[in-house]
């Protein structure tokens, strides 16, 4: 049966090309995926920066801290404290050590990424003087590029804006805008120890350092102490929160569609398969024939797939870092790395499987038609069969469970796209498997309108969608996947993001809100000039990060220290126990999530080393990811912080009688340059909106992106093998008297009509994915609309549409060149 498999690959070429473009695209996103996934696993080895010219760092940290398993920008317990007082005396043993201090420092109009640096440490980064000198006085500073000797500039810390005078400027670089200031100077303003440069024996330090909380890092390792270490992390921590998205919904939807599309293109030639049995073909022949066809297109296509993906992957990468997801250096390089051959050879054998798995069962289905039976089973269209039944109501079911699940029993699922957006699938691809089922009524409902139409188009239309059920569900599914993805997700993303603000505007009851304007913070000068203005209360909560043990576990979490007179003022926090103004310097106010109850005592350990015990005094409902503790202004010392010392935003109110006109004019005059601006609360909203937006709008818009380009590349591909196979049916119309325009007016019709099916089912899978949403939401933050970008979504099912049409159009006014008593022997 080889041979026949051969030689029908060479006769029915159009029905093939398309089943071999389907798998070639469909295999190319898999391994585009996993090569990326592949890349996440093998990163090259980042060279260092600030220390290139350091024999050796020593630094703190914890060896079985994995950044990729905590938040972003937190930190180990050992990073947070620094170097301890202790380990410095012993590597100062060991020969001459430099000091090295990180901490905020921003010129007023400068880059809101400023660090300051000690300047002893300015020489193993690369920097040198360019004009001007060293500093030698608490008052100097020397700029990295950009400033002029002899200005008088503000410079912005985490407690002060104080004047500085530029002493000299060094060389740029291009991986941080430094300013640096005297040793003493930034001991004073950070009094914690970044690191330590020590110029001795490095194996007389790894000595000295033995058994401590720090390590000695050489080579390569060095990077890990460079600011774009952590940037590098928090862009990849974003691919790979985006990927295993993309993966997971393009790879099921490619499956998907290959699987039917395979499946399509074997039932379409039925009535071979029936000439065979006739002739004396066993079913086993048959099962044969056709799989030995699978797995020639499979392996051919497969092939070639895997090849267009690695530049796919490469693709997508560029993609991925223009888009700001990713960091500039990541990328896929060809090579024979486990990391490029596994995800290579999973798409190749997920390619030939699928090919495999698409044909068995109408193979098994035309294998078992008795030969008597064959022509009359060849002409009959069986659109169901009792497998695609059970996957299809198990699909289904399955799909109103998750929802059920998602809005009633994990609304939070819903703020974490990683577990949320595979969800969407399933109802889809559920109203996928039922669409022939479905297809009737449909035709029936969209051709009511038509009933009264002059002449016969309308009920030719209706009849052939009716007559070929599995033909007309075979075409609409790609349009139900494109239209049916394209609403859930963008529909998921604004919805998602709307209730995130009707949160924001609940939550915060202050009257104006300072935010950073032009800087990564809130500084303790920019709180102190407001407090002064007449009639005006602030508070500025300063985040840090809490250490809680949990079992034998560490764990981190987010704290704000504030004013407790200030705090039920200024924000509506969900109370389920205690009181907010029961908030001392002994206790604190934990998050629901936090797992500890009213009256609790909790060790807390704060990142500067301090332990304190603090007894729980309220607790709160609080959503993922603003699960905050927080305690009083007691802990609001810069040298209790893992983070930078600046206040995120601050929360203004005014006193009885105060006048709002003369109170905000006074509030913008006392934070001018110095990195702030005050806002209105809706004007908050707008302003975190935004920000809170961007990243989740791009990843979810990139899965849609992805999936619907496949998407409508499928549907062109799958109405030409369509319609390629149905010149018999343009010959009948042709011998009926039908004009050329007549029979493409028809196919134009009908392939609107499938369209039409598809947008309906995607319809009805969608609503049911935005139902299970609007409860899930609703319970997290109150009543919530559900916001579908309509004006995409159109233009999205539009394309789908015409597409369609083309699809069906392009080749039956090819076809009428051919005479109709021709058509009618043709069997391509």
């Amino acid at each position: 049966m080889l041979g026949i498999a051969i030689q029908t690959l060479r006769a029915r070429k159009v029905s093939f090309a398309g089943t071999v473009v389907a798998l070639l695209l469909g295999v190319a996103q898999v391994a585009a995926m996993g090569l990326l996934l592949g890349a996440l696993l093998d990163l090259p080895d980042r060279p260092p920066q600030r220390f290139a010219g350091a024999p050796a760092v020593v630094y703190a940290s914890d060896p079985e801290w994995n950044p990729a398993h905590h938040d972003l920008g937190v930190r180990s317990l050992a990073e947070a404290k620094g170097i301890p007082d202790g380990v410095l005396q012993k590597v100062s043993a060991t020969g001459e050590v430099v000091v090295d201090r990180a901490f905020y420092a921003q010129v007023a109009g400068g880059a809101a990424d400023q660090v300051g640096h000690p300047w002893s440490v300015a020489r193993f980064g690369g920097y040198a003087l360019a004009q001007g000198r060293a500093p030698a006085t608490d008052g100097e500073v020397v700029v990295g590029g950009g400033s002029t000797v002899g200005a008088s500039v503000t410079v912005l810390t985490a407690d002060t804006a104080r004047e500085y005078q530029v002493v000299g400027v060094t060389n740029a670089v291009d991986y941080e805008h430094a300013v640096f200031f005297t040793d003493a100077e930034a001991a004073r303003i950070s009094p914690r120890i970044e690191a330590l440069v020590p110029l001795g024996p490095v194996a007389a330090v790894r000595a000295a350092v033995a058994g401590s909380t720090v390590e000695v890092l050489t080579g390569d390792d060095r990077h890990r102490v460079d600011a774009s270490s952590a940037r590098d992390r928090e862009a990849l921590d974003n691919t790979v929160t985006l990927l295993p998205i993309t993966a997971s919904v393009a790879g099921s939807t490619a499956v998907f569609v290959v699987a039917s599309t395979f499946a399509f293109a074997v039932v379409q030639r039925r009535r071979e398969v029936a000439l065979l049995r006739t002739v004396g073909a066993t079913p086993k022949q048959v099962r044969r024939m056709v799989l030995a066809e699978a797995l020639l297109v499979g392996t051919l296509a497969s092939a070639a797939g895997c090849v267009l993906g690695l530049f796919g992957a490469r693709l997508l990468a560029r993609w991925l870092i223009a888009l700001g997801i990713s960091p500039s250096w990541f990328d896929v390089h060809p090579s024979l790395a486990l990391s490029v051959l596994l995800p290579m050879l999973g798409a190749f054998l997920t390619g030939v499987l699928v090919a495999l798995l698409g044909a068995a069962a109408a193979s098994w289905r035309a294998g078992q038609v008795r030969p008597i039976e064959a022509l009359r089973d060849a002409a009959v269209d069986r659109p169901m069969t009792s497998g695609r039944w059970l996957l299809g109501v198990a699909g289904l079911a399955a799909g109103a469970g998750m929802v059920g699940y998602v809005g009633f029993g994990a609304p939070e699922m819903t703020l974490v796209p990683n577990k949320y957006v595979p969800t969407l699938l399933v109802p889809i691809l559920a109203f996928a498997l039922l669409a022939p089922v479905l297809v009737g009524p449909l035709t029936r409902l969209l051709m009511a309108p038509f009933g009264g139409a002059r002449g016969a188009g309308a009920m030719v239309v209706r009849e052939s969608a009716l007559t070929s059920r599995r033909r007309t569900a075979a075409t609409a599914v790609p349009v139900l996947l494109t239209v049916g993805l394209a609403i859930s997700l963008l529909g998921a993303t604004d919805s998602i993001n709307e209730a995130r603000d009707s949160g924001l505007r609940n939550q915060v009851s202050a009257d104006y809100v300072l935010t950073p304007d032009g800087s990564p913070g809130i500084n303790r000068a920019a709180v102190e000039k407001i407090a002064a203005v007449p009639g005006v209360q602030v508070v500025a909560p300063v985040l840090t990060t809490l250490y809680t043990m949990d079992g034998d576990q560490l764990q981190e979490n987010d704290g704000y220290a504030v004013d407790p007179a200030a705090l039920s003022r200024t924000l509506n926090l969900p109370v389920i126990e205690g009181s907010l103004d029961d908030l001392t310097d002994d206790t604190i106010v934990v998050a629901q999530s936090w797992g500890y109850e009213l009256g609790q005592p909790v060790e807390v350990f704060m990142a500067d080393g301090t332990t304190v015990s603090l007894r729980v005094a309220a607790v709160y409902e609080a959503l993922r990811g603003q699960d905050i503790g927080y305690l009083t202004q007691k802990y609001a010392g810069t040298g209790a912080y893992a983070r930078n010392g600046l206040a995120r935003r601050a929360y203004v109110s005014l006193e009885a009688g105060t006048d709002p006109t003369a109170a905000l004019a006074g509030m913008r005059a006392a934070v001018d340059g110095l990195g702030a601006q005050v806002l209105s609360t809706e004007d908050l909203v707008a302003t975190e909106s935004a920000a809170a937006r961007q990243l989740t709008a791009v990843r979810q818009r990139s899965v849609a992106v992805i999936v619907v380009v496949f998407c409508f590349i499928a549907i062109v591909n799958t109405l030409l093998m369509a319609t390629a196979d149905r010149r018999r049916d343009l010959a009948v119309l042709r011998l009926a008297g039908a004009t050329p325009r007549q029979v493409v007016a028809f196919f134009a019709a009908e392939s609107l009509l499938v369209a039409g099916i598809g947008v309906v089912l995607a319809l009805m899978a969608s609503a049911l994915n935005l139902a299970g949403l609007w409860v899930a939401l609703t319970g997290l933050f109150g009543t919530t609309p559900i916001v579908v970008p309509v004006g995409i979504v159109a233009g999205i099912a539009a394309v789908a549409a015409l597409l369609a049409v083309l699809g069906a159009v392009l080749p039956t006014a090819t076809a009428l060149r051919t005479r109709a008593v021709a058509l009618t022997a043709a069997r391509e």
